[in-house]
């Protein structure tokens, strides 16, 4: 019998960054969502309470693909310095 993947209660956010000045958000978190596990990278807006709020924008995928994601950032990373569009820093 196959083992049984953990299903989470709640939300939980992994990381988040400001994405600009207007206070938007690019927020990381791990979820499930009608049994399957995902990674969820959204974007979130201030809203007028100064609540972050997820919008529309972003992308969510079964965590077992996150190995994935994390190797294709890494290879956007790397082609950018090869570009000159970041420093070492990443800036």
């Amino acid at each position: 019998m196959a083992k049984r993947t953990p299903e989470l209660a709640e939300p939980i956010v992994v990381d988040q960054f400001w994405a600009n000045r207007r206070h938007d958000a690019i927020v990381v978190d791990l979820s499930t969502y009608q049994g399957h596990n995902l990674v969820n990278v959204r974007k979130h807006a201030m809203s007028r309470e100064g609540k972050l709020v997820p919008t529309a924008k972003g992308l969510a995928i079964k965590v077992t693909r996150l190995p994935d994601l994390a190797k294709a950032i890494n290879k956007a990373v790397e082609k950018a310095r090869e570009l000159g569009l970041l420093d070492e820093a990443g800036e």
